[in-house]
């Protein structure tokens, strides 16, 4: 099986970040508000007591999830993997709990190629596969298709879409 570009790592990185940047601004309010309550500085004046602690805080919080979030890309980039077989597509991706695709080529209806902001800036591209029947279950994943290949090459996606599209079409015919 194939790993994605070695570029995904911070394409998962960043998409990470972003997603945790509210979670750190809660745990760092949370905690500049329970220290300065404990010291007794809400209620009084002094304003910017309260703002300092919130901005440590933050910072401490901040610099953990980015390392934390570096770690989990490290390892989402390890273990996510994918191949084109005689018969389908095939993917398994997970850190703790796994999840297998199988996607026979039958199936397969179009093969979109998406490059967001971050993609662009890392030259990577996002393989969507879109399936017969994924139509209700789909519209609760990320982007509505069944298959997904974040952080490829610009070169293999393009590759990987034409191949997907041409066995799709073979398997068609064979039915």
């Amino acid at each position: 099986m194939k790993q994605l570009h070695p570029r995904a790592v911070w394409l998962i990185f960043f998409s990470r970040i972003i997603s945790w940047i509210a979670i750190a601004i809660f745990i760092a309010m949370f905690v500049a508000f329970k220290f300065a309550f404990e010291l007794g500085a809400i209620g009084k004046s002094s304003e910017d007591f309260v703002g300092w602690p919130f901005l440590g805080w933050f910072i401490l919080t901040f610099v953990i999830l980015m390392i934390v979030a570096y770690l989990v890309a490290r390892l989402t980039y390890h273990f996510y993997r994918y191949e084109l077989t005689e018969s389908e597509y095939r993917a398994e991706q997970g850190i703790i709990w796994k999840r297998y695709i199988s996607i026979p080529y039958e199936r397969i209806q179009n093969v979109d190629i998406y490059r967001g902001v971050i993609d662009r800036l890392l030259g990577l591209s996002d393989l969507q596969i879109h399936t017969a029947g994924y139509g209700a279950a789909g519209a609760a994943s990320k982007f509505g298709s069944e298959g997904r290949l974040p952080g490829l090459d610009r070169q293999d996606a393009e590759l990987i879409r034409d191949e997907l599209i041409k066995r799709a079409k073979g398997a068609k015919q064979v039915i």
